[in-house]
């Protein structure tokens, strides 16, 4: 197994199965090698997360590092954040595409 396919704290993922299927979240707790726990700061708040399979979720190169301070120095990030973390991710994603002329 190589490093992309396990998940880590603060990793921005696609939902690829599911009525979200094609948005983006971000892994708020790893439950074990199957399932995480995600949370994108809107429609799925920090404190009611969505437990998913892994086989549902296109794990992303990207991992915030707000989010990941903010869980190992309290437990919790806020909302605020994880919708900032997504927020960046897609502006860098939209940033690179019209750089590549896409």
């Amino acid at each position: 197994m190589n490093s992309v396919n396990i998940p880590q704290l603060g990793q921005i993922v696609r939902i690829v199965r599911g009525k979200d299927s094609g948005k983006y979240a971000v892994i708020i707790s790893v439950e074990d090698q199957r399932f995480v726990w995600i949370a994108d700061g809107d429609k799925r708040k920090f404190d009611h997360p969505k437990k998913k399979n892994l086989s549902h979720l296109e794990l992303l190169q990207m991992v915030s590092s707000e989010v990941v301070d903010s869980l190992f120095e309290s437990g919790r990030v806020t909302n605020g954040k994880l919708r900032f973390a997504l927020f960046k991710y897609v502006d860098q994603m939209e940033s690179e595409a019209q750089e590549k002329g896409e």
